[in-house]
């Protein structure tokens, strides 16, 4: 057999006879659809249009053509160029919405009426997080990178079938013999053995290797279902580093362009994606011209070449999500266990807590799929802002990484004392003197959360590093023992916001969530019914029965107020309120719970209380927040079982208990001084009398019975 040299199909040939299926540069993005928008499979139809372009050079040169084209539109023009123009839509977010299936059949030419009107509709317009905008579906800020990597040849060989010598014409794709084809084939895993070892040639002093459309199709395929991160990457690698060419990124219509192209099979991945973009599309081949072939906007499959391809490729689209909770950390308040690793364990959007109080806050977040170097975490980024009210109590940011959604089987834990720092922490004063606090992940961290194969170790795994892991991080803060501590409904709102970016660090989303931490007050009044007893004297201890301790405070001598410190177990470490001046017995910085008030101490001549006074603070379920989305709290109290209404702190109600103490004088026992007291001596002379005379009796009866 003897080997032929290579070449193009070199006839010529008139312009496309329906020049209006060529893709225009700019396409009208007004023009409305009368058609139900489905899925784009791009890759699944390679196949199927390399075996049209075999079909198609064998009829041409062993029968007279039967298509309906014309020979020259049947033939590869050498003269002419191609051009590449892709259309990016968030696909799905448009299933979700009801406007996308999958039955949809890409030809490769433009399809206006089809998908690009209710896709790119201009009517639905988004924000992006950057402050840019996109319309429709459209997916702004993609790139992709393309690169030119073999010829489009025709082969002729003169075999033997059947007994019959026969001229076998093929189409095959030539490689040149070189470095950057070994890594193509390489990344691939296709064996140079593979190729149409006959057609091995040399043109221009280089050598070419050729291989059938078949042998390359079933090789991605096989790839990308084996070692698909892998794969991604290493062919987005490939590209990246043998001279391939950016396109522009998609504008707000999710389109790029490209024009001038010179024919032969390229490679075109996608190089920097959005935050949203979960899975980058699947690298493809684009045969440049292609042969047409029958789908939604098109009939004359196999009948000619197209030169000016429109692809639709498909993305997933996802984001992580974001919850921060809080808690009290003692488990002595019944309301949690005291669990250091259960999600679960008191954690609440809503809390309350005393002054001085230590609270336990937790962040968890879903982490958004990785799948390729394309779809890379640029910036995971925490933003955490406290009330003024309560203060960080820093150095103690606990980072965990897990599989599960309920934080049960465990990847590994990140802490700020690790020898290789993977996040960092920064403080900072926030607006109106609260504290702010950043968590970011570092160059170590970002990559062990990209490229781990802690979680995904198989090659088989379509997915990355940390992809879809629930990431926990715990740190603690003490309530102010100040009157920065907001009392009452208004709550101390605690938030976070995420920030994320891929590979295309322009584009970036936020994700903002909050927690919030009640506290109340009380403010005794006491009295004396006469008005004249001495308050200084007047002391007061308060315990709190639901948790069963005693209150410790601090007192205020500017404020007037006592600002609550701590918990005390023994009543000898407890507190001892004392009226001010005004009267005013006033606690600020105290939880929702059962308090009793017990007077130890009143002024001389004044009864103490029979009884101790019973305070029960309760909250119940009020509107909706804004930003987490769960239910606020709404105060209530009642002092010895009657309801009462709370007085306000500022603009925050439901904040204050009232009550007052009003002691009564004491009854009077009879006193000692110069008035009354003749009574005592005249009494006690009758008796000194009666005495004399009765021993006087006593003695004279005596000697008359002698």
């Amino acid at each position: 057999m003897r080997k032929q040299r290579m070449r193009y199909w070199s006839r010529d040939r008139p312009k496309t006879r329906d020049t209006k299926r060529r893709h225009p540069k700019h396409p009208n993005p007004n023009t409305k659809s009368k058609f139900k928008l489905m899925e784009v499979p791009v890759m699944k139809h390679l196949k199927r249009i390399f075996a049209l372009c075999l079909v198609l050079a064998l009829s041409l040169m062993i029968i007279p053509a039967a298509f309906a084209a014309t020979v020259p539109e049947a033939t590869i023009d050498p003269s002419r160029t191609g051009s590449l123009s892709v259309f990016k839509y968030d696909i799905t977010k448009a299933e979700a919405d009801g406007v996308w299936d999958s039955s949809y059949v890409s030809t490769g030419i433009y399809d206006e009426s089809g998908v690009n009107a209710v896709l790119g509709n201009p009517a639905k317009e988004n924000t992006l997080g950057n402050g840019d905008v996109s319309y429709g579906y459209a997916v702004k800020g993609v790139e992709f990178t393309y690169l030119r990597i073999a010829d489009i040849s025709t082969f002729s060989q003169t075999v033997v079938e059947d007994g019959q010598t026969v001229n076998r014409v093929s189409l095959l794709y030539g490689f040149p013999v070189n470095n950057t084809s070994s890594k193509f084939f390489e990344a691939l895993g296709i064996n140079t053995q593979q190729r149409v070892i006959d057609a091995d040639n040399t043109v221009d002093g280089v050598q070419y290797y050729y291989f059938t459309s078949d042998v390359l199709i079933a090789a991605l395929e096989s790839s990308m279902e084996h070692n698909a991160a892998d794969t991604r990457t290493a062919l987005e690698n490939y590209v990246l580093s043998n001279g391939g060419t950016t396109m522009p990124e998609t504008d707000s219509f999710g389109h790029t362009y490209v024009e001038g192209l010179e024919l032969g099979l390229y490679l075109v991945v996608e190089t920097k994606v959005p935050e949203m973009i979960t899975c980058t599309t699947t690298p493809f081949l684009a045969s440049v011209p292609m042969t047409t072939v029958n789908g939604g906007n098109a009939d004359n499959g196999g009948e000619e070449w197209n030169y000016d391809i429109t692809i639709y490729p498909k993305n997933t689209s996802g984001n992580p999500d974001l919850e921060k909770t809080v808690r009290e950390s003692k488990p002595d308040t019944g309301k949690n266990n005291g669990s250091t690793d259960d999600i679960h364990d008191g954690f609440e959007h809503t809390a309350t807590g005393s002054a001085g109080d230590v609270m336990d806050y937790q962040i968890l977040s879903t982490l958004p799929t990785i799948t390729s170097k394309a779809t890379y975490l640029s910036t995971y980024t925490f933003q955490d802002v406290l009330s003024k009210g309560i203060t960080y109590n820093r150095s103690d940011v606990v980072l965990e990484f897990y599989r599960d959604a309920d934080c049960t089987d465990k990847v590994t834990t990140w802490r700020q004392t690790d020898s290789v720092e993977m996040f960092h922490v920064s403080y900072a004063d926030g607006e109106n003197s609260s504290e702010s606090m950043t968590i970011s992940m570092t160059e170590a961290g970002l990559k062990e959360i990209n490229t781990s194969k802690l979680v995904y170790p198989a090659d088989t795994m379509i997915n990355s590093g940390f992809s879809g892991c629930t990431l926990r991080i715990t740190y603690a803060a003490t309530v102010n023992s100040d009157a920065d501590l907001v009392l009452g409904d208004e709550g101390n709102p605690n938030e976070v916001t995420l920030t994320w970016k891929r590979s295309n660090s322009s584009y970036y989303d936020t994700l903002r969530d909050d927690c919030h931490v009640y506290s109340y007050g009380i403010d005794l009044l006491k009295q004396f019914s006469d008005g004249a007893g001495k308050l200084e004297n007047v002391e007061f201890v308060v315990k709190n029965s639901t948790d069963n301790y005693f209150v410790q405070a601090q007192y205020d001598e500017t404020a007037k107020v006592y600002y609550a410190t701590g918990h005390a177990e023994a009543e000898a470490d407890a507190t001892h309120f004392i009226p001010g001046a005004d009267g005013h017995i006033f606690v600020r910085g105290l939880e929702d719970d059962t308090y009793t008030l017990t007077e130890v101490k009143t002024d001389n001549g004044y009864s103490l209380l029979k009884n101790d006074i019973e305070i029960v603070i309760s909250t119940e379920d009020g509107e909706i927040c804004e930003i987490c989305g769960e239910a606020l709290k709404v105060a209530s109290a009642t002092v010895n079982g009657k309801p009462v209404t709370m007085n306000s702190d500022g603009e925050s109600v439901h904040a204050v208990v009232p009550l007052s103490v009003t002691n009564m004088k004491g009854f009077d026992l009879p006193k000692t001084g110069d008035r009354g007291t003749w009574m005592y001596g005249v009494l006690g002379a009758a008796l000194v009398s009666a005495s004399g005379l009765a021993l006087f009796f006593a003695l004279r009866k005596r000697k008359t019975e002698q």
